[in-house]
């Protein structure tokens, strides 16, 4: 393959999101039988989902597929409320992965609905993030995917009186901003009073996988996005390559899917859910000739800890093998556990490829 050089994205691949849930059904895998269950995947990535399954996870798209007792995670996209309520019927163990930029968008909406507001929420139709959020108020949201849904929707309450639609604007966090933007713009023409979060609802991290990747996009023969089909912010990433004048632009799952015929300077970057481990693969497929530079344009120090749900049952479990071994229970709450001590120094990648050994 005939690969000058290759320019990494920085940032790139797994968020703060991505790494608590991952490390979150690792420990779930660890602590608990097979089988341990997961309410839809538990992030939109193909390998990291076959790599739980080969764990003894089991994925499973309704709650009424777990056995009662069972260990149950949900996934980090965020669930419907009457969701959560089943999962914890019938004496299962449940641990909540939602990541917590998806609750800020649940609790956004639940407060603007109770004010009477009308919710224009931006996300993508059947997308487990997009159903999960609009489940918080259904009677008070509507979907729009494209500018144009702002024209097509129906007068909302109190449009065309002097008082005017209470109307509010809320987005999955894993659109692209031009996505976001476009609708925006739409919204606030016909709604001069749209009501809108101080801090937008769209995740840092797929901004600043998309910020990183402009930066690179017409500097490239080809671009390679690395992640699977089902990833939004991953379709995001590809379309933004195209947006800023990348000619060739491809997305993979892994170096397999790759062709042959990749020349001259290839950038290449991840979406939030792809582990380093593929990038790594990809770069070595490309082989470049003169080798690899990472063109970075954010750090990212965000960390979010591990699920409440799950820094309780290991408290608890550390407790009940202090009384078995004859030691003094010297953790006071879960946030001290020395077995969590270090979860922020721990990345979910080494976990997987800890896993795979």
């Amino acid at each position: 393959m005939p690969v000058e050089r290759v320019l990494l994205a920085q940032p790139r691949g797994f968020c703060a999101g991505v790494e608590k849930a991952i490390k979150a059904l690792a420990w779930m895998v660890r602590v608990f039988e097979p089988p341990v269950y997961c309410y839809h995947e538990i992030v939109h990535n193909r390998h990291v989902v076959d790599q739980f399954r080969a764990q003894g996870v089991v994925f499973v798209d309704s709650v009424a597929e777990v056995p009662p007792g069972a260990p149950l995670m949900l996934s980090a996209h965020g669930s419907a409320p009457e969701v959560v309520d089943e999962a914890r019927e019938e004496r299962r163990v449940v641990v909540d992965a939602v990541c917590p930029l998806v609750t800020k968008v649940h609790h956004e909406l639940k407060v603007r609905a109770r004010k009477g507001y009308t919710v224009l929420y931006v996300g993508h139709h059947g997308h487990e993030e997009a159903v999960g959020t609009m489940a918080v108020a259904p009677e008070a949201v509507r979907l729009l995917e494209h500018a144009d849904d702002v024209d097509h929707l129906d007068a909302l309450p109190g449009e065309g009186t002097e008082e005017g639609a209470q109307v509010a604007l809320l987005a999955q966090t894993t659109l692209s901003h031009d996505e976001w933007a476009g609708i925006v713009d739409r919204a606030r023409e016909r709604f001069p009073e749209l009501w809108m979060p101080n801090r937008s609802d769209l995740c840092f991290a797929t901004t600043n996988r998309q910020t990183a990747l402009k930066a690179l996009a017409g500097k490239c023969d080809a671009i390679v996005v690395i992640g699977s089909d089902n990833s939004s912010n991953t379709v995001a990433l590809a379309q933004v390559a195209r947006s800023f004048g990348c000619p060739r632009v491809l997305r993979v799952n892994d170096a397999s899917e790759l062709p042959d015929d990749l020349e001259g300077t290839v950038g290449v970057t991840a979406g939030a859910s792809a582990p380093e481990a593929l990038v790594a693969e990809v770069v070595a497929r490309l082989n470049p000739r003169s080798g690899t530079e990472t063109a970075a344009t954010a750090l990212e120090e965000e960390y979010f800890p591990p699920p409440p749900e799950l820094r309780e049952l290991l408290r608890g479990l550390e407790g009940a093998l202090n009384l078995l071994n004859g030691c003094p229970d010297t953790v006071d709450d879960a946030e001290s556990s020395p077995v969590l001590a270090n979860d922020r120094l721990v990345a979910a990648a080494d976990v997987l490829e800890q896993m795979a050994r």
